[in-house]
Formats: C-alpha cells, sequence, structure tokens
C-alpha cells in the first residue's frame, strides 16, 4: 500500500470505523431494514435512532421531511447505509454514553453497476438532508499518506480516540469533523480507521463542497420527543415483541406506515411464514424483467453453483399479500454472507467475469415472480436489450457502469488494540475461557496477538493482564458462563482498577470506568454472532525444527473417513525406533474411545509426557485444533497435522476426487470398529458432513491455518498427479448429494438423514451413489497412490522432522513495526565510526587515552542518531520521517564530546532527493559509550557538561561525511 502511493498513483482518504453495526435504510415501502435482516428487534432499535435523529435535526418538519426523503430514494432507487452505534443491543468495544448514526455510504442503482457516492457527494447529501456524517481526513500528499501509515504503526497498540484524532488532524492535507463526536458520545476506546484510496481531484471536490455547503443546526433538540430508546427497551425487557411494538409507535407513521414487515398480516407471524426454498430455483430460471434483476440472478447462481457459504431466505411480502397468487408471487429474499474467504472467492470469480455486479456482507431484495402476457413479455425483452446496450463496457471501471472511482480502488480497515483486546481478546474468547479452561483461552489469545504481529513486549503485558482477568472471571462465575452481549458490566470494573496501578497499564488499558448501565434497557438480543478478526496476508519462510528433549510429540489428522489414517498409525507402530530413537508411541484409535476422546489423549500425555501420541481419529474443525494446542501447551508436546495431499476446491481444501476416493474405501470396509462401513445406511450422508466440516475454506487458506497452529504441515500423497477426469457420473452425485446437504443442513441443523424432511430423498441417493461409486470403482483404485507408497513418504517426512533436519514452511505475516515505533532515526555504520574514532584517538592525546580501557570497537555494535522520539516529540514528529524511510541520507560528524560517563559525536543529517532531513532534538548526535549504570539518553547534556568544564570538547576539521539510512526504532 504504501509502496503504491509512493509512487504518487493516489490520494488517501481516513474515516472513522465506529464500534456499531451496519444499518442499510431504504424508501421502499418498507422503509428502514437493518444488516443482514429486517422486521427484527435490531431493525426496530435503528429505525428508532433513525427517526429521532430526523426529529432532532428538523423538529416540527421531520415526518414531512422524512416523507420527501423516503419518496427521493425510492425514486432514485438508493440506498443509505450507516453504522447504528447503541448500547441496547449488546456490548462491543465500548458501550456509548448515547445512541446515534453515523452515514458511512450512499449508493445509486443505475444502469450499470451500483454506483457508490463520493465522500464529497456524501457529505453534500447529508448535509442537504441533515442526516449525520463521519469525520474524514484527507491525505493528498506523498509525504502526508505515509505519515499517516506511520502514525497508525506508532498508535496501534496504545491509540484512544483523542490521541488518534488530534494525531491525524496535525498530519492530513484536510480534516473534516463529523457532525458526532466520538469521545463525547462513543468514549476513548476507537474501533479503527477506514482508509481508502481516492482520486486526486478529491481534495478539490472536498474543498469546494465544504465552501458552498454547511452544516445545519439541529432545531429540534430541546423538543420532548417522549420516551427514549434506551427507556423503552428498559420498560420492555422481557418481551421483544412488545419492544418492537412500543419503538415503532414511538417513532412514528412516517417511518413504519404498517407493521407487516414486523407481526405478519394479522393470520401469521411475518417471519414464522418463510417462503420455501424452491422460491430460490424459481427466481433464477425466471426471464429477467430489467438488467437489476439479471444481475441479481447472476450474483446468486454463481454463489450456489460455486458452493460460496452464504444464507439464502425467503419471506413473503406481506405489503403485495391483495395481489398474490400462483401467477403473482411477491417474496423477500434475504442473502447473509458470514464468512470472509466468501469475498475473497467471489472477488477472484468476479476477476474472471468483469461484468459481475460486486457481493455484500448482507443484503436483502423484493422479489416478484409473474406470468406476463406476450405483449407485456415482448416489451420487457426490448428494454431488456436496449438497457443492456446503453451500459458502458463492464472492464471499464471509468465509466458509469462501473464502481464510483473512490471505491474501485484499495480500502482497508486499521483497527486498534485497545479494542482488539475487549472484543476479540476478552468478549470472543469468554465461551473457550469457561468451557476449556484457561490453558486453552491463553493459546487462543496468543495466537491472536501472533497473528496480529503484536511486539512482544506488549504481549507480555496483556498475557499478565489476560491471566489475572481469567482468575478474576472463572472465581467469580465458577462453571457458569460470563454473558456475550454484556460482558462489559464485569471487565470494565475490572479493567478500570487494573489501570489504576501503574502508568504502564493505563496505557494497556486505553480508557476504562465510563460505565452505562446497560442491564437496564438491554433490548433481548442473540449473542451467536461472532465478530470476524482481520485475514492475515501470509509469505512462506524456511524454519527448521525438531522434537526437542523431554518433548513428546502428537500426530493428528484433519481429514475425513476414509483418508487412511488408521492403516498409517500402524506403519508407524511398527517403525517406532527407526523413527524417534527409542521413545515410547502410543496410538490411541477415536472409533475403540469411550467418553472425551482428546480428554483421554491429555490424560495420556500426563502420564507420558516423553511419548508420541498417534490420535487416531479424524480432527476436522478450528475447535478440535484448539483443544490439541492446549494438549501440547499444557504437556510440553509437539503437534504435527498429517492430511491427505490433494488440489482442494474454491471453498473446500478437499477436491471431489479426493471425496469420491473417501467413500470408496469406506464402502469397500467392513466389520469396521466405528460401524462406518459398506453396512451404514448413511456412510455417504457422514462422508458429506466431515467433507463440511471444511467449508468455506480453500487448500490455501486450509493450510496456512494448520502452519500458523503447528508450525508445520505432512502431506501424504493421494491422487495420481497424471490422472484422467474425474467421471461425469461421479461428479453429479456428489454435487446432488452436497446440495441435498445444504438444504437439510439449513431446515434440521445436526439432525440424522434418516429423519426429518428429507429422508426419502437421502435414501435414493444412498443407494445411487453405491451404484456408481461401484460402477466407477475401477477407475477411482487407479487414480490413488498405493498406500504403501503414500505411508513411506508420511514416514520419511516424520523421521526427518524427529531429527530436525526438516524443512518446513511457516507463515509470516509482513514485518511492518505495528505499535512498536518508538522513534525514527538515522542508522550510522558502526565501522566507518570506528575507523574516525580510531583517526582522531592518533591525533589527540586525551582522547587515545580516553579510549584505551573504553574497548569501544567491542561494545559498539550499533549506532544512530535520533530524528524524533515519539515520547519527547509526539507521534506525528516520528510519523513525519515515514516518506525518506529507507534512504540512505548524508550524515556530516562535527565535533566528538567525552567524559567519564558519556561520549557522543555531533552530526547533522543532509538531504534526501532535495528534502532536508532535520533532527527534532536541541542537540542532533550520535552516543557512542556510556559508562556503567549511566543512561544513554543522557549522552545529551555533554555540551552543557562542556561549558561548565566537565567534558571534553574535539572539533573534527574538516568535518566526516558518512552515508546512513532513515529507519523506524
Amino acid at each position: 500500500m504504501i509502496d503504491m502511493v509512493s509512487k504518487g498513483l493516489a490520494t488517501l482518504e481516513v474515516s472513522v470505523k465506529h464500534s456499531g453495526s451496519l444499518f442499510m435504510y431504504a424508501g421502499c415501502e418498507g422503509g428502514a431494514y437493518a444488516k443482514n435482516s429486517f422486521g427484527n428487534i435490531y431493525t426496530a432499535v435503528g429505525v428508532f435512532v433513525l427517526g429521532r435523529t430526523f426529529q432532532e435535526a428538523w423538529g416540527s418538519r421531520a415526518s414531512k421531511k422524512q416523507s420527501k426523503f423516503n419518496s427521493y430514494l425510492e425514486r432514485k432507487r438508493m440506498c443509505i447505509s450507516m453504522e447504528l452505534v447503541t448500547a441496547v443491543l449488546g456490548d462491543h468495544g465500548q458501550r456509548p454514553q448515547e445512541d446515534y448514526v453515523v452515514v458511512t455510504a450512499v449508493t445509486k442503482l443505475g444502469k450499470g453497476k451500483p454506483e457508490f457516492y463520493s465522500t464529497p457527494e456524501i457529505i453534500c447529501f447529508c448535509r442537504k438532508w441533515r442526516l449525520p456524517t463521519n469525520h474524514f481526513w484527507l491525505f493528498s500528499t506523498r509525504k502526508s499518506v505515509t505519515s499517516f501509515f506511520a502514525a497508525y504503526d506508532a498508535l496501534y497498540e496504545e491509540g484512544t480516540a483523542t490521541t488518534v484524532c488530534k494525531a491525524l488532524d496535525e498530519l492530513a492535507n484536510l480534516s473534516i469533523p463529523g457532525s458526532k463526536d466520538h469521545i463525547k458520545m462513543q468514549g476513548e476506546i476507537l474501533e479503527g480507521l477506514v482508509a481508502r484510496v481516492v482520486t486526486r481531484d478529491s481534495s478539490k471536490r472536498m474543498k469546494k463542497v465544504l465552501k458552498y455547503s454547511t452544516p445545519h443546526l439541529p432545531v429540534g433538540v430541546g423538543l420532548d420527543l417522549g420516551p427514549s430508546l434506551r427507556e423503552i427497551c428498559a420498560a420492555n425487557r422481557s418481551d421483544e415483541k412488545q419492544q418492537i411494538k412500543t419503538l415503532l409507535q414511538n417513532v412514528g407513521t412516517s417511518f413504519c406506515p404498517s407493521f407487516v414487515d414486523w407481526f405478519g398480516n394479522g393470520s401469521t407471524d411475518a417471519h414464522s411464514a418463510d417462503a420455501d426454498e424452491s422460491f430460490i430455483s424459481k427466481f433464477l430460471q425466471a426471464n429477467p424483467s430489467d438488467l437489476s434483476t439479471t444481475k441479481f440472478q447472476d450474483i446468486i447462481r454463481l454463489m450456489r453453483e460455486k458452493h460460496i457459504p452464504a444464507a439464502f431466505k425467503c419471506y413473503y411480502n406481506f405489503h403485495k399479500a391483495e395481489s398474490m397468487s400462483s401467477d403473482n408471487l411477491h417474496f423477500k429474499m434475504v442473502i447473509h454472507v458470514r464468512n470472509d474467504s466468501a469475498f475473497q472467492r467471489y472477488q477472484k470469480q468476479m476477476r474472471h467475469k468483469p461484468g459481475l455486479w460486486p457481493l455484500y456482507r448482507g443484503f436483502f431484495a423484493d422479489i416478484n415472480l409473474f406470468n406476463s402476457s406476450k405483449e407485456r413479455a415482448s416489451q420487457i425483452a426490448i428494454n431488456s436489450v436496449d438497457m443492456i446496450d446503453n451500459v458502458p463496457d463492464s472492464n471499464d471501471i471509468s465509466g458509469k457502469g462501473g464502481l464510483a472511482d473512490e471505491d474501485a480502488n484499495l480500502m482497508i480497515k486499521l483497527k486498534f488494540l485497545t479494542y482488539k483486546l475487549r472484543t476479540f481478546l476478552i468478549r470472543n474468547g469468554l465461551s473457550i475461557l469457561f468451557k476449556e479452561g484457561p490453558d486453552a483461552y491463553k493459546t487462543y489469545y496468543m495466537r491472536q496477538m501472533r497473528k496480529w504481529n503484536t511486539s512482544e513486549a506488549k504481549r507480555g503485558e496483556l498475557s499478565t493482564m489476560l491471566e489475572e482477568w481469567a482468575c478474576y472471571a472463572r472465581r467469580k462465575y465458577g462453571n457458569e458462563t460470563l454473558s456475550g452481549p454484556m460482558y462489559l458490566t464485569e471487565v470494565e470494573p475490572f479493567l478500570e482498577n487494573y489501570a489504576k496501578r501503574s502508568r504502564k497499564n493505563r496505557a494497556l488499558i486505553g480508557s476504562a470506568g465510563n460505565l452505562v448501565k446497560a442491564e437496564d434497557f438491554l433490548a433481548i438480543v442473540d449473542s451467536g454472532e461472532n465478530e470476524v478478526g482481520e485475514v492475515e496476508t501470509a509469505n512462506p519462510s524456511v524454519v527448521k525444527d525438531s522434537v526437542g528433549k523431554g518433548e513428546g510429540l502428537i500426530v493428528f489428522f484433519p481429514g475425513i473417513p476414509g483418508c487412511g489414517k488408521s492403516a498409517l498409525c500402524k506403519e508407524i507402530l511398527c517403525s517406532t525406533g527407526k523413527l524417534w530413537d527409542g521413545l515410547p508411541v502410543h496410538s490411541l484409535m477415536g472409533d475403540l474411545t469411550k467418553g472425551n476422546y482428546w480428554k483421554k489423549v491429555a490424560e495420556e500425555r500426563n502420564r507420558n509426557p516423553s511419548s508420541v501420541m498417534l490420535a487416531d481419529k479424524n480432527a476436522p474443525t478450528v475447535e478440535v485444533w484448539r483443544r490439541i494446542e492446549g494438549i501440547c501447551s499444557s504437556t510440553k508436546a509437539f503437534a504435527v497435522p498429517v492430511v491427505p495431499d490433494c488440489e482442494g476446491t474454491d471453498t473446500n481444501p478437499y477436491s471431489l476426487d479426493a471425496l469420491a476416493v473417501f467413500i470408496l474405501r469406506v464402502l469397500l470396509r467392513s466389520n469396521h470398529p466405528g460401524s462406518l462401513d459398506k453396512a451404514c445406511p448413511t456412510a455417504g450422508y457422514v462422508l458429506l458432513k466431515f467433507y463440511h466440516f471444511y467449508d468455506g475454506q480453500d487448500r490455501k487458506v486450509f493450510e496456512a491455518e494448520l502452519i500458523e497452529c503447528f508450525g508445520s504441515i505432512v502431506k501424504m500423497p493421494l491422487l495420481k498427479p497424471n490422472r484422467s477426469p474425474l467421471p461425469e457420473s461421479v461428479t453429479s452425485i456428489l454435487e446432488e448429494g452436497i446440495d441435498l446437504f445444504r438444504l437439510h443442513s439449513i431446515k434440521h441443523r445436526r439432525l440424522d438423514s434418516s429423519k426429518g424432511t428429507y429422508a426419502q430423498q437421502w435414501a435414493k441417493w444412498e443407494k445411487k451413489l453405491r451404484d456408481i461409486i461401484y460402477i466407477n470403482a475401477e477407475y477411482l483404485n487407479s487414480v490413488q497412490v498405493p498406500i504403501d507408497c503414500a505411508v513411506k513418504q508420511v514416514l520419511k517426512q516424520l523421521g526427518t522432522l524427529a531429527k530436525g533436519d526438516y524443512s518446513r514452511p511457516r507463515p509470516i505475516t509482513a514485518k511492518r513495526k505495528a505499535g512498536s515505533i518508538i522513534f525514527a532515526a538515522v542508522n550510522i555504520p558502526v565501522t566507518e565510526l570506528q575507523g574516525l574514532l580510531h583517526k582522531l584517538a592518533e591525533k589527540n592525546s586525551e582522547f587515545d587515552a580516553f579510549l584505551k580501557d573504553k574497548n569501544v570497537d567491542r561494545t559498539l555494535k550499533q549506532a544512530h542518531l535520533t530524528l524524533a522520539h515519539k515520547q519527547n516529540h509526539g507521534v506525528t514528529a516520528v510519523a513525519s520521517y515515514a516518506s525518506v524511510l529507507h534512504q540512505n541520507v548524508p550524515v556530516e560528524m562535527t565535533a566528538l564530546f567525552f567524559s567519564d560517563r558519556w561520549a557522543a559525536m555531533e552530526a547533522h543529517p543532509g538531504s534526501v532527493d532535495g528534502e532536508e532531513v532535520k533532527s527534532k532534538n536541541m542537540w542532533p548526535h550520535i552516543t557512542l559509550w556510556t559508562a556503567k549504570g549511566a543512561a544513554a539518553k543522557e549522552s545529551s547534556t555533554l555540551p552543557q557538561l562542556f561549558f561548565k568544564g566537565r567534558a571534553t570538547l574535539i572539533e573534527i576539521d574538516p568535518p566526516v561525511t558518512v552515508v546512513g539510512t532513515i529507519e523506524f526504532h
């Protein structure tokens, strides 16, 4: 990102990321709708807060303005996205002092792709309708952009709203304050920043908007608007439906003219009357009446064909109940993308199919399926052709058919550790702490911090604090689980007390103590949804590791039944002496083990810590991997995953070829200890269940995750590389089973396939599967790597691993100094400094005598000229050197000062590409030596000591120039 910007290609725009959830507002019939849903408590809270926003902004004219706004949005086919920040829907990073919304995006559905407004257009639009806007900063020069990233890196681990906003105000070329003050409304804990690349003339347009469009003062703040959101929720805590009804009644008819989206049409509940899943198939088969429908069909069709994980839900549209008939169906389709990896796979498809519209986290559409007369169908066809002909080339992103320029480029989220501490390390770790215990919890949070590239010092501080938090929480709650939606009730007082102990603790916590009594008004919410963490980009490096003395080894299998793990374990048991120099080897077969399998593994490890444990059980989920990590941590073991080697698909680390082979192996075995063999009537369903445990990960993500957890991976050969394609009949029966599994899971979750709506379809599929697999058995056997060859390859890898000769890939994040930047300096070559010192000693006997017992050649291992220090000069001063980072700069040495406690060289940096580099220190110098017990920073007092006669000065005439490199430390 910095490299791209440094070439002068773009401008950066930064805005605050609030600790809230996305809230979408559209003017179509139903009024306002919330993220991924409608007609529920989340939506009702959003509608109410938005209603109060209009009332405060427009006063007595609010209802009339809202009606006009609805009509405007519907006529223009627009959608307004907002961040909803509230305390009544559960805790996030910090409880807000007030409930509010902030506009984050404005979208217009034109003839091409959805067109996003640029930031100047958003501000202009919001000021027209008196909607609240975000705080924006514009960085339009190379120096300011690079300084921004350096400032974020310096503030990442301790940044709060005050320090971050102050730094950005100082660095930005243009700062536009938001309508809502984050500190007053929400507090000091800042979730993060959203930065995106925008066009170069963005600052010009922004200045023009600010000049001709001024914000309006609210006129309804002092009016009696009735009970507040928190009062309504508190008064109706026990009944969600009553909460919704009261909120809607208090917001007025302009926001909610009808309750049908919320409570149905009177005869049935709105959300129990789900439309049949076949509606989606009917929609995909229908002839589109316009371009938008065509593009929406393309999105859904692609997601289903490529098995991109998402929830599709259909609800009857009660607004159209009167016109509903078998020839005229109205329903709402909700799409919710839960897994971040879905976006990566979808974007990959967009590169191959540039006409695709983008995919978003959650959205819904009103669908109308109707039978048309010949005349109308003909007119629709003419209109569709005309619309498509007038859409610019989809490859031309600069045209109106593409996304707005400001969103066609890179956009990144930059979160702060003080927020992630609360949301990821504490809230998201509650279930692990209470269900799996402190050891598993520690494994979880240490792994998270490693993924974030948190500095070693900060990891130590956080680990100490989180260990104390774990003890505190477990002691207070015992075996009960602390409620996720209200977790800050316990966490904030704990953090406040912890912060009071020291200045270092206060910096670690960021801010604590601004408690809001959420228990008095908390809405009834489902705490099941977890926030997804950031995706780290990994690059392989080679690290050599081995099983250390006194350590044990756990060999486990993230595979699928039929992958060959039991055959491998038998071979390993016969090869113990060759592999691990006599270490005892134990195999624990899952199908023969009663009770909690992984608990048994931990007990065996405790009894025999210096042993090899073969965990002969499929370990398909991250939760299982976390258990294994915990066992390794508590018993000083080293774990290595063994996985069948295959290509995988876009959504699964195992290919259909591999799945077919696994199914064949299962169907060929008899008298299996776990009864999963040819006699099992649901064998195919069981294999699909294991296959779907990996759903949502391609092969690269799967392997990277394992390597991130355990440092290594051993691959067991499975399929021959030069094999013929999988027969079409096998592909079809597997895809049919995958689709059936998806339908079954949506409706029945984990219910066995022999029960439920699809029981008969499962029975037919199981029989058909067996027929096809047996017919193609010869092919499936021919494409496999012989099991004895595969076992030899695995034994070889395990043997070299045990001896320490195994070079294994380990993903490493880019080595940015996130959070650990303390100062900027010019690094000086030590050898040149040492040579200069010896020359000065030859000319000056006093200095020569000084050097004799100092052994500077050995003690002077690194040297630098400090340019700015975060503590002394501020974050922005340090960040200002980002534009010349890693550049060579000449440094002129002009004088040498020394005393009985310090020695330092006076030095003055030159210029880089015509830009003068100046040190913020009063006296720019390089510390060369300090006496035992003397602080290096005190060498800056040498000039004053010289004037007092307590130090010696040697002028360097003529000055000597060396070349150093500008770096962050």
